[in-house]
């Protein structure tokens, strides 16, 4: 293969890349891997006792379709954070978040539920006869209203069916975090669930939503919206989270020797509903509110697994941890972005400068290496050894301006999942008119400034094109790029304009030294 072909390819190689790489993640959403990850499989999954859960096709089983979707609110717990309300049926009726970060554009709080889904603590029993009265019967609460300004509060809802009595008592903390109580007087079979994902989330970012499994091995199945298929079980599982982008409603066991057993069952759409099996005397923790990372870490460290990262969960969450350690000394998430771009510059460098140099001796090599294209293009291997020969001799190597790049894919998309899931950065300010990172700068302005300094690289960059096409395509890049990040989270682009600037600054480093370096041999 001849010299301009290789490096032909090796371009568009690289700039296909990098384009499949930002559209699969920006369109396509990707399952969760943590320690290990598991695609969920139907016919591999264990039977559930239930056989209405395992069976939801079933038109006649009431424990599929609930009489009632909503009823009124009997009882209402209010903290500073958020509001709670609790319908006759034992459910959470909607979660109000009042935090500031959270307050929708005209000022109102976020709701988290859809009010036309399935709710969480709704109960489902696997006795038709007692599923249909179970929704005809409204739970009585021993408190209407409930002020949540210490530590916890409990309430305690009872609903008196003809064959048992059903005792719900709940206990809210001020970190949105809960402890529930199920018993039932008589022996019934019955399920109880976090409800449909939560709702929250109406950006236009295409990212995973739906239900996320935890089990005792810590392996982590994700299924997503779209992706459920008839009924499957997790008979161990340790959390078990129905979740949006930034929000999760879910439960998890703080006792290790009582392990959730779970039921997914598919629902309209083919979206998926968690369902965890109940017994006379059921305790479980729950958590209902945003995912950020201390707050689930504060709770039990094991439920920042609900955080979906992705493909490259193994570097995102360290990313995110030194990202976060930053902003603990800064104060400023946008300039702890700033931080970490240069920190990786730095631990890049001696791949870089390696690289650069490369590039600078190929430049200078460009002459000769079109002399011996010429004098032996009917002999594409003589060629090609004359070429290897030329490198050695000059100590260059025509793929070591590619190796920085190409680790710099694996890393941007690392932190490109960090920054678009990270709920710490919704309503994070970094300067000026950037008052919330995890949305696009409203004017452009990162963007644009990002395509520039993309450009001004590529022109102070040395480069040996000697085919056209291949010069066209890397000079339309930077408007490619900008296009694409017009809409991406301004956290984001900070990212790369910042690397942008700073890769100028270590290509004008280079070539000075390059030029002292040749004019130091010429000299001798």
């Amino acid at each position: 293969m001849e010299q301009s072909d290789l490096n032909k390819r090796l371009l568009l190689a690289l700039v296909l890349s990098a384009f499949v790489f930002i559209g699969y993640s920006y369109i396509m959403p990707t399952t969760t891997t943590q320690e290990v990850t598991t695609q969920h499989n139907s016919s591999a999954a264990p039977s559930v006792q239930s056989p209405a859960i395992v069976a939801p096709k079933s038109s006649s089983s009431a424990v599929v379709a609930p009489v009632v979707q909503n009823g009124k609110i009997i009882s209402t717990i209010k903290s500073k954070s958020e509001i709670i309300t609790i319908d006759e049926f034992g459910r959470i009726a909607q979660v109000m978040l009042l935090d500031k970060k959270y307050q929708q554009e005209d000022g109102t709080p976020l709701p988290l539920l859809n009010p036309a889904e399935v709710k969480p603590l709704e109960l489902r029993f696997a006795d038709i006869t007692l599923n249909t009265e179970a929704f005809k019967t409204p739970y009585i609460a021993d408190k209407s209203n409930v002020e949540l300004d210490s530590a916890s509060q409990t309430i305690v809802l009872t609903q008196k069916l003809s064959t048992s009595t059903i005792t719900k008592t709940i206990t809210f903390n001020q970190n949105g975090s809960y402890k529930i109580s199920v018993t039932t007087s008589s022996p019934a079979n019955y399920f109880i669930t976090p409800g449909y994902r939560t709702s929250a989330d109406k950006t236009q970012y295409m990212v995973a939503q739906g239900a996320l499994i935890v089990d005792n091995d810590s392996i982590i199945t994700t299924i997503e919206d779209g992706d459920a298929t008839g009924s499957e079980s997790f008979k161990n599982a340790k959390i078990v989270s129905a979740f949006d982008r930034y929000y999760t409603s879910l439960f998890y066991s703080s006792n290790p020797k009582q392990l959730l057993q779970t039921s997914i069952i598919q629902e309209k759409n083919d979206n998926p509903l968690i369902f965890v099996q109940g017994y006379n005397n059921l305790q479980l923790d729950g958590y209902i509110g945003a995912k950020e990372y201390s707050k689930l870490h504060a709770i039990n460290k094991e439920l920042t697994s609900v955080i979906e990262y992705g493909w490259f969960t193994f570097l995102a969450k360290p990313f995110f941890q030194v990202i976060s350690w930053m902003h603990s000394y800064v104060g400023n998430w946008g300039w702890a972005i700033v931080l970490f771009t240069i920190l990786v510059k730095i631990i890049l460098f001696p791949l870089s400068y390696k690289g650069m140099l490369s590039m600078q001796k190929l430049k200078d090599l460009a002459p000769k290496m079109k002399d011996i294209k010429e004098k032996y293009k009917g002999d594409s291997a003589k060629m090609n050894m004359k070429m290897m020969e030329l490198y050695k001799n000059h100590g260059a190597n025509p793929l070591g301006g590619c190796l920085p790049l190409l680790l710099q894919i694996p890393i941007f998309f690392a932190l490109y999942r960090v920054l678009l899931n990270a709920d710490e950065l919704q309503g994070a300010q970094w300067i000026l008119w950037i008052n919330n990172l995890a949305v696009m700068d409203p004017y452009w302005v990162l963007p644009i400034l990002m395509g520039i300094t993309m450009y001004y690289q590529q022109k102070i960059t040395p480069s040996n094109f000697t085919d056209p096409l291949q010069e066209k395509i890397f000079k339309f890049f930077p408007v490619l790029m900008t296009v694409f990040f017009i809409t991406f989270p301004a956290g984001l682009v900070l990212y790369w304009l910042t690397n942008n600037i700073l890769t100028i600054a270590q290509q004008y480093y280079i070539n000075k030294v390059y030029d002292k370096h040749k004019a130091l041999h010429v000299h001798k």
